[in-house]
Formats: structure tokens, C-alpha cells, sequence
């Protein structure tokens, strides 16, 4: 891809992302489109569809407690379209590929992608869900969403099912520590292994802290 044609596409996802969580905003774009792009030429994949998957897939998300929260990768895959078809460099036959890629990328659809391309975004997207910055994330969305840092009785669930939508250190293990197997690229893998174990790491010194150990 022309360093112009990737220019223009980043431009317009600044523009165009205003999500209020800080968790999807433009600066998760950009980290996920730095992920896809180590990945995808490591794999040797077709980079003008990941980086157009990469930056527009969460341009529509809805918060996670919304009732439409599993629509966003459908809607943003329909306005990633409409934004790509406008633009005249931009190989139109790719689109439907752009298109496929970001309805396929979430994590909650449980679903593994049918093309390179696609497992690429998926996994450049959930590496966002494991290491230093999953941390950060999750915290933020707690604080947007009111909800409790962790059970009081079970913070680590021990015994009981991790319920995400109620306390945020059950992320953890509803998806933060499950995303290392989930990923399909060796790239990616390798990346996610040190992550994972940085994980590990806050929640052994959060035992100690909160007399849990």
C-alpha cells in the first residue's frame, strides 16, 4: 500500500472514531494497526486489507453492558464499506475482504476467520486483550462503567464463574488470560506469550496486596 493511500486512511479513522471509551478510541486503532502490521508482514499477508480492517474495525462500538454491543463489528464492517468505496485508490476488490475480516474479528462471536487476512485482525485485536495495556483497559472501562475492581469474597473465582459484567478483575479469566490460545498466527503467539506472563505477574503481586496469598 502507498504510504499516501495509508495516510488517508488513518486521517479519516481519526476523524471519524469518537467513542467515548477510552478502551476502542483512535489510539486503539492505532495500536492494533501497529500489531497487524508486525503481524502481517511477518505471515506475508495482504496489508492494504489489514490495515484498512485494522483501522476501522471498532469506527462503530457500542459499550460492552449495551444492548447492542454485539452488533458494533457488524455495523463498523457496513460503514468500513461505504468509507472504502468512496475512496478512489483503494482497490475496490478488496473491500469485501476488508468487510468479512472486521465482521469476524470479535472475540465474543467466538468465531475463527476464514481468510489470513482475517485471522490477522483478530489476532492484532486481541493482543489488546492480554499484557500491559489489557490492564489499562480494563481498569478504564471499570471506571466508566461503575462497576466493583473485584469480588470481595472470590476476587480470583475460585468458585464461582467469572461474571465480566459485574467485576472487572474477572476479565481476566472470561478473556484476558484465554487470549494466548486463541491466537492463530505464530506472530502473534510469541508476541502473546510475554504478555500473558505479565499478566500472571499483576495478579500474584494483587494477591499479596490484598491479603489474598
Amino acid at each position: 500500500m502507498k504510504r499516501s493511500l495509508r495516510n488517508t486512511l488513518i486521517d479519516i479513522a481519526r476523524k471519524r472514531i469518537n467513542s467515548k471509551d477510552v478502551s476502542h478510541d483512535f489510539s486503539h486503532a492505532l495500536r492494533v494497526l501497529s500489531n497487524a502490521e508486525i503481524i502481517a508482514k511477518a505471515e506475508k499477508a495482504d496489508l492494504s486489507i489489514v490495515i484498512a480492517s485494522a483501522l476501522f474495525h471498532d469506527i462503530v462500538c457500542y459499550p460492552k453492558n449495551h444492548p447492542k454491543s454485539r452488533l458494533s463489528s457488524d455495523e463498523s464492517a457496513k460503514k468500513a464499506v461505504s468509507i472504502l468505496n468512496k475512496i478512489q485508490d483503494f482497490d475496490k476488490k478488496k473491500i469485501k475482504f476488508v468487510e468479512s475480516a472486521i465482521k469476524q474479528c470479535s472475540f465474543s462471536k467466538n468465531i475463527i476467520p476464514k481468510t489470513l487476512e482475517g485471522k490477522i485482525l483478530q489476532d492484532a485485536d486481541l493482543l489488546e486483550a492480554t499484557g500491559a495495556i489489557a490492564i489499562m483497559r480494563t481498569f478504564a472501562s471499570t471506571g466508566a462503567t461503575k462497576r466493583p475492581f473485584y469480588h470481595l469474597k472470590d476476587p480470583f473465582c475460585i468458585s464461582r464463574k467469572p461474571d465480566d459484567l459485574k467485576f472487572a478483575l474477572d476479565l481476566f479469566y472470561s478473556r484476558l488470560l484465554k487470549a494466548e490460545k486463541r491466537m492463530h498466527t505464530k506472530t502473534a503467539k510469541k508476541i502473546a506469550k510475554k504478555r500473558d506472563l505479565f499478566l500472571k505477574q499483576f495478579l500474584s503481586q494483587l494477591k499479596i496486596e490484598i491479603g489474598q496469598k
